[in-house]
């Protein structure tokens, strides 16, 4: 026992250096980028400009790209060396230095009054890259030298415990999933097997023992991995409130409040008429290969579910054969034959969806929330859990918390649990950031589940 403890004491001290070490990173990285900007301003853009800053005014532009800067990686995970694979912290830096540099260009150009010249700018992007791919390689290498992947020992109640763990084992540089235990085994025998790992996994275990496990890991200060219950995610959107001298969760139960709709449906508005706008060309342009492919209607309206249960009709651009479903309402598969070769692009790159901006603005649906589905299927959903229709406690979306964190073949209880984890814990900057991955995912749609990027306690519990 004493070698376990010398073990998970070294492990531990090594652990608490490891927010020093990502802020550093993060730290040397912004800093790099914001020099090689601050040099391309002072050689291309700040001497053409007819009226020129003085010292205060060009230190003023460096630093609102360094916040652009920042704010991209934030969202998008760009800082998130180690926590996530080294292919999605590079995109993520790639499509965080892109976005910021368009706005900066954009910027420069208002104080010219005129487009400038975009050479320099994208010699900028080009140089950038080549810093972010030698950052990410060395940053990589060195935060898996110091930190390896952690020992850990699942413990389950039911077969579905392995699908987990074949998700786990596409990141063999954080997990390294030892031993599996069923919960059919004494505690005792169970506890004696956890001191020799760095953590646990619990995965659909009775209560009892669930909460047992979770205080035998808090006493020894070890990681506890726990796949959530609908209950669970429903206390995590709680209130902490206190009778007298008793602490108590408070669950309001009740979706968002009235400040929350209200503002809400502002975003809604204003994002849907914006995007309409900006986006009309692409729509027109949707709408013309659509029609030419196969002579076919351009729109397609299918009955869906919104809040309380209520159907409407969602707008689509049609991307299967006319006569889909004659046989009845089925899903699409992943190589669906009735899907067109036009469809499949639009599918590809979610552009199927954008006739939904008219969805929004009639107010069947918001731009984000769980994505809108078909009361024949939901009804079979509800079959195998019936708590499915949990996701109608707000409007439907255009695109949601599970659309960007999950995979096309996510199964229907994990999207539920994602939509509720959006519900309860529900925020305007939550809607911007997810609006934000879903052109990541748009751009670079996800191989696998990466749930990574959104939720706080799931970052704060990795740091």
């Amino acid at each position: 026992m004493y070698k376990y403890r010398r073990k998970h004491s070294s492990v531990r001290g090594r652990e608490q250096y490891k927010r020093i070490f990502t802020f550093g990173s993060a730290v040397m990285l912004l800093g790099c980028l914001t020099v090689q900007f601050a040099n391309n301003w002072y050689t291309h853009y700040a001497p053409v400009i007819q009226l020129p800053f003085f010292r205060r005014g060009n230190w003023v532009v460096i630093a609102i790209y360094a916040a652009i800067l920042f704010l991209f990686f934030k969202v998008y995970g760009g800082f998130k060396v180690g926590y996530l694979r080294q292919t999605d912290v590079l995109l993520s830096q790639m499509l965080s230095t892109f976005g910021s540099n368009v706005l900066i260009y954009l910027q420069i150009s208002l104080i010219a009054r005129h487009f400038e010249n975009v050479r320099p700018i994208l010699l900028l992007t080009g140089e950038e890259l080549l810093v972010l791919i030698l950052w990410t390689l060395l940053a990589q290498r060195v935060y898996f030298a110091l930190y390896p992947p952690r020992r850990l020992m699942i413990v389950y109640g039911s077969p579905a415990a392995a699908a987990l763990v074949t998700k786990m084992s596409y990141r063999v540089d954080k997990y390294m999933i030892c031993e599996s235990v069923s919960a059919d085994r004494k505690y005792e025998e169970i506890c004696k097997k956890i001191v020799r790992y760095d953590g646990i996994i619990i995965h659909d275990i009775p209560a009892q023992m669930r909460n047992d496990l979770i205080k035998f890991c808090f006493e020894h200060e070890l990681r506890a991995y726990i796949v959530p219950k609908i209950s669970d995610i429903i206390l995590r959107g709680g209130e902490d409130i206190r009778l007298f001298d008793t602490p108590l969760l408070l669950c309001r139960n009740y979706g968002l409040t009235f400040e929350q709709r209200l503002l809400k449906r502002g975003f809604d508005l204003l994002f849907s008429l914006s995007l309409l706008i900006l986006l009309s060309p692409v729509m027109i342009g949707c709408a013309i290969a659509v029609k030419s492919c196969d002579g076919g209607p351009v729109l397609y309206k299918q009955r869906r579910l919104t809040k309380g249960g209520r159907k409407f009709y969602v707008y689509k651009f049609r991307s299967m054969i006319p006569d889909a479903e004659k046989d009845g309402a089925q899903l699409a598969a992943d190589h669906d034959e009735r899907i067109t070769p036009v469809g499949r692009i639009l599918r590809r790159f979610r552009l199927d969806e954008l006739p939904q901006l008219l969805n929004i603005l009639k107010g069947d649906m918001s731009v984000v929330g769980p994505r809108p589905e078909r009361p024949e299927i939901s009804a079979e959903y509800e079959k195998t859990f019936p708590e499915f229709r949990y996701r109608l406690r707000v409007k439907a979306g255009l695109t949601g918390y599970a659309q960007v964190t999950g995979v096309y073949d996510t199964t229907p209880y994990d999207k539920l649990r994602m939509d509720l984890m959006y519900i309860e814990n529900y925020s305007l900057f939550r809607d911007l950031q997810i609006v934000l991955m879903t052109v990541k995912t748009m751009i670079f749609p996800a191989q696998k589940s990466n749930a990574e990027l959104l939720h706080p306690q799931t970052k704060k519990e990795e740091e």
